[in-house]
């Protein structure tokens, strides 16, 4: 009798520590710390462009950045309220089992307690020990006694700790009950807070549906200016393909001539002997060095490290400008009026005027001017940067620049807000800058 009740109590108090730990709602506090965080900079970023210009493309994707945003803080939410109803259910179990269990120790207790009054007569007890059989059998019979009694005092004392347990867990679930309730009220205030967001959201596309043929206008302008800047970065891809190239092969007709010169040279010295029977010594030929057809033929000696380091610093490299926002992701996005643009690049909205600055180690391959913005291209061994929509250049073409290196200034864009239109290529492809950047 007292092996199941000991074994009852280790059980309970493990399931009571097993979810005493808060670990998971406190994972979920410091999200929803950090999405709050996120949403008041793009707040203040939404109240600085603003105070800029009338309602633009910029605004639309703040605004819905934003409402992304509140949508998962309320998730989040969400989540919480289940953890704690998880909880409220697994206290409420516990307290059911608790009444039962006090339920069967009482009428235990009862018995023996009844037991004992009948019985409570000494001469009934001494009785019992002296219609024993033998003396060992008296001896057994006093131990019995004792150990009765002392399972009756085991049974006081596993009613009162049962009833401590269960106050316990009774607070328990009055706390948890109460923090349930401090979250629903933040739940209701988020939700009002994303409605008015909603609200916001819909008055910007209002507005910018409105300015239908002027937006229209400034997304052609830029889906052609967009274009200039990747036949500029492909033509000037080429233009360094075709420097290596030729330099390749001067480098090879320079070792030839020097390989041919020593041949005659080796013949002048050691000439061909009277005897034909002895043949003469002559310098083997030797074949030219074939590059390997994987090799990029922009690799070569001096920027093989380079191109290496620039590889391995995929996915931590720093961002073009110091603050700013992701305006337009590679690939496709869509617009307000509902068309989609495809970009090569991505677009990042920042303060005109804000640097822009060197994400490796590199040379510049190239600065040209696309329309009435300038362009600057950097080659790191195969793989080339571009900074496009600059306002003003620090660097020119074939100078040697470190990373964070100012290579200019933002210009504004087409909405009058500042931007930089930033490229990753290797000699073949476009390549997602997300990918290479470090997470901000």
């Amino acid at each position: 009798m007292i092996r199941p009740i000991l074994i009852t109590f280790c059980f309970l108090a493990t399931t009571i520590l097993a979810f005493a730990q808060p670990a998971t709602r406190e994972e979920l506090e410091k999200q929803r710390q950090q999405l709050k965080r996120e949403i008041e900079q793009t707040e203040s970023l939404l109240n600085e462009n603003k105070a800029k210009a009338k309602e633009n493309f910029v605004q639309w994707k703040l605004i819905n950045a934003k409402v992304n945003l509140q949508d998962r803080i309320i998730d989040n939410i969400n989540k919480d309220i289940n953890l704690l109803d998880n909880n409220i259910y697994t206290i409420q179990r516990d307290i059911n089992r608790y009444d039962k269990l006090l339920d069967t120790l009482k009428q235990e207790y009862a018995k023996s307690m009844v037991y004992a009054y009948k019985n409570r007569n000494n001469y009934d007890f001494l009785n019992f020990i002296f219609s024993a059989a033998s003396f060992n059998d008296a001896i057994r019979r006093i131990t019995y006694l004792k150990s009765y009694r002392n399972f009756r005092e085991i049974q006081g004392e596993n009613i009162l700790r049962t009833q401590e347990l269960r106050r316990q867990r009774i607070e328990e679930l009055g706390g948890a009950k109460q923090k349930k309730s401090i979250v629903l009220q933040s739940k209701d205030k988020e939700m009002a807070a994303l409605e008015a967001q909603q609200k916001e959201k819909d008055r910007i596309l209002a507005e910018l549906k409105k300015q239908g043929k002027q937006l229209n206008n400034q997304y052609t302008a830029k889906k052609k200016q967009l274009q200039k800047v990747d036949n500029a970065i492909a033509a000037a891809i080429k233009r360094a393909q075709d420097e290596a190239r030729k330099a390749a092969m001067a480098k090879a007709a320079d070792e030839e001539k020097k390989r041919l010169a020593a041949e005659k040279l080796n013949a002048k010295t050691n000439p061909t002997p009277a005897n034909p029977n002895v043949k003469a010594i002559t310098t083997p030929t030797r074949k030219p060095a074939v590059r390997k057809p994987e090799e990029s033929i922009l690799l070569n000696p001096e920027n093989i490290e380079l191109n290496a380091n620039f590889i391995g610093n995929r996915g931590s490299l720093p961002w073009p400008v110091d603050k700013g926002y992701l305006l337009m992701h590679y690939g496709r996005n869509q617009l307000p009026s509902g068309t989609v643009m495809d970009i090569t690049g991505i677009t990042v909205a920042t303060d005109i005027g804000g640097p822009v600055k060197a994400i490796f180690d590199g040379v510049v391959s190239k600065v040209l001017f696309v329309e009435d913005i300038q362009v600057v291209i950097v080659q790191h061994g195969k793989y080339f940067s571009t900074y496009s929509n600059l306002g003003n250049v620090s660097v020119q073409t074939g100078q040697n620049i470190k990373m964070g290196q100012l290579i200019g200034k933002a210009a504004a864009n087409l909405d009058g807000v500042g931007a930089v239109d930033f490229y990753i290529n290797d000699e073949r492809n476009n390549l997602d800058p997300e990918k290479w950047l470090r997470s901000r």
